[in-house]
């Protein structure tokens, strides 16, 4: 179901594009199907809390919630970014991540995942996702910063500590190339285990 939902939310989003040759409309073709999707994708952390698959807990979940802060706290927040270029990158790179990874997924339980598919399934990553994540994600942070300033965004939230949201949005900025690093360098090591020749894990 998560799969086919992707596909609609990039169907509709390259559908307004191919019919308006803009990429202003990605959040209002698809935008609240996207946030509905990366809420329900906290399912992936407990899968993995749960042993169900594989990946742990503490990197799925650093993805999840940078994600699901960006699209739900930001974005869907102000309609003044819902037409900057920033969103229709984030959301197709996001997309084509999903599209290619529940399919090889699903053949990988069934045992029956070529090996064309798994390459693609572990090269991918290294272009969509820092242009996800940089050119897409901390790009529309840093768009967002005069717009959080001016609405003083969850003045309440923030009003027990010594910083506001806009100082924590400059904060995270500073960081946030440190974890998409870490969770880059983690997907390289998966890589090089999955794409590993058979004889070549044999021999470890």
């Amino acid at each position: 179901m998560n799969y086919l939902s992707r596909a609609v939310a990039l169907f509709r989003i390259l559908s307004d594009f191919a019919a308006t040759k803009s990429v202003s409309g990605a959040y209002s073709s698809a935008g609240d199907l996207i946030c509905l999707l990366q809420t329900v994708s906290f399912l992936e952390v407990i899968h993995g809390a749960l042993g169900l698959v594989p990946s742990g807990v503490l990197l799925p979940l650093m993805q999840w919630g940078g994600r699901t802060h960006f699209v739900l706290a930001i974005v869907k927040r102000h309609d003044e970014l819902h037409e900057f270029p920033a969103v229709f990158i984030t959301f197709v790179a996001w997309s084509l991540s999903e599209l290619i990874r529940y399919p090889h997924y699903a053949m990988q339980c069934l045992g029956a995942s070529p090996a064309w598919f798994t390459y693609v399934r572990y090269t991918a990553f290294i272009i969509l996702y820092p242009i996800g994540g940089v050119v897409g994600e901390m790009w529309l942070m840093y768009q967002a910063l005069p717009f959080i300033k001016e609405k003083n965004l969850y003045s309440g939230f923030f009003s027990g500590v010594p910083f506001d949201y806009y100082q924590f949005i400059s904060a995270l900025l500073l960081v946030y190339p440190f974890l998409l690093l870490k969770l880059y360098l983690h997907m390289f090591k998966q890589r090089g285990s999955k794409l590993r020749k058979p004889h070549e894990k044999k021999r470890s």
